[in-house]
């Protein structure tokens, strides 16, 4: 699809409840369409990332988010809510860059991009890759669970009130690019036991990047995806990514699934043979699994 033909919304918004907004970037201003959620509690409002473009004349991304704070205020019959703006990670420039729209925004909380001062926003010590945040917006509390492997610093948001497991990079129908794989495993192992005391009803990553058609993604950079796959995962494809993830650990590897694809050590731009007409093959030595 031309971007420059393009007359979709810059920013598609989906209500899916009263309280819990879900955002995407128009592929046409960038290929990577990362999605933002918007969540609500009786006394403040919580962004889950900022997309992957500075400027809101190309995404408007504070525009909307006030449309929506000041629709909702309305109902509510509320002056006004403040907002805090949180990241998946600091370092992803799919998920950081329309941070600085809200700078200069009154009753608003903006997390550092640098690792440490990110963790010290959220309450998390020294330890943080074992630690715990909360986030409490009023009768609605998110729970900040450190999960870093994509990413040196990544977060996944936890929120009770719907039982959405936010991941960012992390986990989502797409291609996950595995930074360290030990962390990557331990991450996962880590929203397992999550899952064992909470109810989680979906999995919701930073992106789409798979097609309907299991175990095939769309190229990258692609701006046209007329045949998606959900955005939501159910929760068993974090034991599925676990088990799969803790096969590659040390190696070089692409594992093709359903849902999503593992990259570990491996370039996101490595040369893929397809193998007609559904299921994708990559040459060796990289161990691959289609089952």
């Amino acid at each position: 699809m031309c971007a420059a033909k393009n007359t979709d919304p810059r920013i598609q918004v989906v209500a899916y409840n009263e309280d819990t907004y879900i955002l995407r970037e128009n592929p046409c201003v960038n290929w990577e369409a990362p999605f933002t959620y918007l969540l609500f509690g009786n006394h403040g409002a919580l962004l889950i990332d900022s997309g992957a473009t500075p400027e809101g004349s190309y995404y408007p991304l504070r525009v909307t988010v006030d449309e929506i704070l000041s629709r909702w205020c309305g109902i509510r019959r509320k002056k006004s809510v403040p907002l805090t703006v949180v990241l998946t990670s600091g370092e992803d420039i799919a998920q950081n860059q329309g941070i600085g729209q809200f700078a200069d925004r009154g009753e608003t909380r903006l997390t550092p991009l640098e690792l440490g001062a990110r963790m010290e926003f959220h309450g998390l010590s020294s330890s943080w890759k074992q630690g715990l945040g909360r986030i409490d917006l009023g009768g609605r509390v998110v729970e900040v669970i450190p999960t870093p492997g994509t990413h040196k610093d990544g977060l996944s948001f936890y929120d009770a009130y719907t039982c959405l497991l936010f991941t960012g990079d992390l986990l989502y129908a797409g291609r996950v690019q595995i930074a360290n794989d030990r962390d990557y495993v331990a991450s996962l192992e880590r929203l397992q036991q999550w899952k064992q005391s909470h109810a989680v009803k979906w999995v919701m990553g930073g992106h789409i990047e798979m097609m309907f058609i299991p175990g095939r993604g769309y190229p990258r950079f692609s701006t046209n995806r007329p045949f998606e796959h959900v955005l939501e995962l159910e929760a068993g494809t974090i034991d599925e990514a676990a088990e799969h993830a803790r096969g590659v650990v040390g190696k070089p590897a692409v594992v093709f699934r359903k849902d999503f694809i593992l990259l570990n050590r491996v370039s996101p731009d490595e040369k893929v043979y397809q193998d007609a007409p559904n299921l994708p093959l990559v040459p060796v030595p990289y161990w691959v699994s289609l089952q």
